[in-house]
């Protein structure tokens, strides 16, 4: 069990006193919890005094599992953090002592009600690996089939769920009495956090995660998703097949196995791709230990507990971004990035697009094929920081991931440039918002949107006569006025009609382009083509004449 809150407040607030972190007991209003006479060193001394990073690191994992993910996520947030606290963040060691064997079988059987022995024909009470929120095992099924079985370490959910109320108690008074956490939402941050750590912990979140990457590459020979078992999971056991290979970032048994590195690291990059443009869903931590070569030169992909989304509006966005990085227009730039910032209207467009200017410059000669997409997202997201914009956490995560994935690939084959490989699925992504079918829905959606502010009209104007008729405000209404106004609403009815003319007709092209059949190119085709053509122009026509502003006499 945790400790009483009141002792894990004196612990968080000592490990930072012993690793010179003062300034965050202040800020964080800890210092009650931090004796004068307290303050001997909990780390190993050393000749070459411990940097600000290293101190952190290690009072991150001293103080246990909430912490450590805390300070792996943090190592992912280029727009929160300098690159020299990133970098030692990313080193943390998420290792833990061996759970008891008779501890974990006990766990085991009574979250899958039954003995291990009659679930499992075998089952290694040894771990394969130990972190700080649980163990794998390796072990056999009664049909023979090898799978790992991840069981989740007893009363760390207790001690998360003590650790994320602290942490989100800190981070309320930080905000208040830190001025350098003033620009950053750190509440939000805490609460976003905890979000993704109780989806970690949950294992049926992880398998339902595994499974959904299956059904997106089914029928793709070149990666490999492990099945999950669901008659031996549950929130706190997950049993996955096993994957066996050759780790991707070991290049000398590569060799050894005559694997093409340059295809390899292309395909890596291609399913890291597919996921981003296509499927809106990825693996945030393709770092090397979580994909490994199987013979044949398929891809074995591991670990789902932490995974990005990206929603219809973000990857619009990120479309504009794209369109506005290939054109080097620092104020599109800054425009896409602005609209995808939690605080958009806090965003001074004008003065980080003049700053964002010589990044760009900096790659002007480039194509968008040879763009060195690391060095690109680090030089943009320093301007991010210099102007206190801070990026919603999944494209935080996106941009941690295109890093990680490009790191990889140079390290399989040192020609690697991801670029080549993501430029042709970020076109797609970019044509695909402008195709006929989409500006047709988009147009409906808009459309739809006004219908009902329009339906709601009447009954808005018939609060405003009750309100009067009751005594509220008066409004004088001169009769040439009222004419004006309604000759407007008229105008704008018969504009709205069309709009929906228009967009009916774009959808229906949009279909028929779509189709496929072996009349798609006939000539019935192409006149139904041409006919519906014809008419949307016609409306489109009409549209814009009726919009247009009146002539001055």
């Amino acid at each position: 069990m945790p400790p009483p809150l009141s002792e894990r407040y004196r612990q968080v607030a000592e490990t930072l006193g012993r690793h010179g972190l003062g300034f965050l007991i202040g800020a964080a209003g800890l210092q009650r919890w931090v004796p004068f006479h307290r303050g001997l060193l909990g780390h190993d001394r050393r000749e070459q005094p411990y940097s600000s990073p290293e101190h952190l690191r290690l009072a991150l994992e001293q103080l246990g599992p909430t912490f450590i993910k805390l300070g792996q996520i943090l190592s992912t947030r280029q727009d929160l953090l300098p690159e020299s606290y990133r970098v030692e963040l990313a080193t943390l060691q998420d290792a833990a002592p061996t759970v008891p064997a008779s501890t974990i079988v006990e766990l085991v059987e009574h979250e899958l009600g039954d003995s291990v022995s009659r679930i499992f024909s075998s089952f290694d009470v040894h771990p394969l690996a130990s972190a700080s929120l649980g163990q794998a095992h390796a072990a056999t099924l009664r049909d023979g089939t090898a799978v790992v079985v991840k069981v989740r370490r007893p009363d760390v959910v207790e001690q998360v769920e003590q650790d994320l109320e602290i942490l989100r108690n800190l981070a309320a008074r930080a905000s208040h009495r830190w001025e350098a956490a003033a620009d950053y939402d750190l509440p939000g941050v805490a609460e976003e956090f905890g979000r993704t750590l109780r989806a970690e912990l949950d294992y049926l979140e992880e398998g339902r995660n595994a499974e959904r990457f299956a059904t997106n590459f089914a029928g793709d020979d070149g990666i490999h998703i492990p099945r999950v078992y669901w008659d031996t999971t549950s929130s706190r056991v997950l049993t996955l097949e096993r994957i066996r290979g050759i780790k991707i970032s070991d290049v000398p048994a590569l060799d050894a196995a005559g694997v093409d590195r340059s295809a390899l690291a292309a395909r890596s990059a291609g399913i890291a791709a597919k996921m981003i443009f296509e499927d809106g869903f990825f693996h945030a931590d393709p770092h090397p230990g979580n994909l490994f070569v199987e013979p044949g030169g398929r891809i074995g992909l591991i670990d789902f507990g932490m995974v990005g989304h990206l929603d219809p509006p973000l990857r619009a966005h990120l479309g504009n971004l794209l369109v506005a990085l290939a054109r080097r227009n620092p104020r599109r730039v800054a425009t896409a990035l602005a609209e995808m910032t939690p605080a958009r209207g806090a965003v001074d467009v004008a003065a980080l697009s003049v700053d964002l200017a010589p990044v760009l410059d900096r790659y002007a000669d480039r194509t968008l094929g040879e763009l060195p997409v690391g060095a690109l997202i680090r030089d943009i997201v320093t301007v991010l920081r210099r102007h206190h914009v801070q990026l919603p956490r999944q494209l935080a995560l996106l941009l941690k991931m295109l890093v990680m994935t490009e790191g990889l690939g140079v390290q399989v084959d040192p020609d690697f440039q991801l670029t080549q490989v993501i430029a042709p699925y970020a076109q797609r992504l970019v044509e695909d918002r402008y195709s006929p079918t989409v500006l047709a829905r988009r147009l409906t959606a808009a459309s739809a949107v006004v219908l009902d502010l329009m339906a709601e009209l009447p009954v808005q104007l018939q609060r405003v006569q009750d309100m009067l008729e009751a005594g509220g405000p008066e409004v004088h209404l001169r009769t040439a006025e009222l004419d004006a106004l309604v000759g407007r609403l008229e105008t704008t009815t018969h504009r709205l009609a069309v709009a929906i003319l228009v967009a009916a007709a774009l959808r229906g092209l949009g279909d028929a382009a779509a189709a496929t059949g072996a009349d798609r190119h006939g000539l019935w085709h192409r006149l139904l083509l041409g006919v519906g053509l014809g008419t949307a122009g016609s409306l489109g026509l009409s549209l814009v004449w009726t919009t247009r502003p009146p002539r001055r006499r």
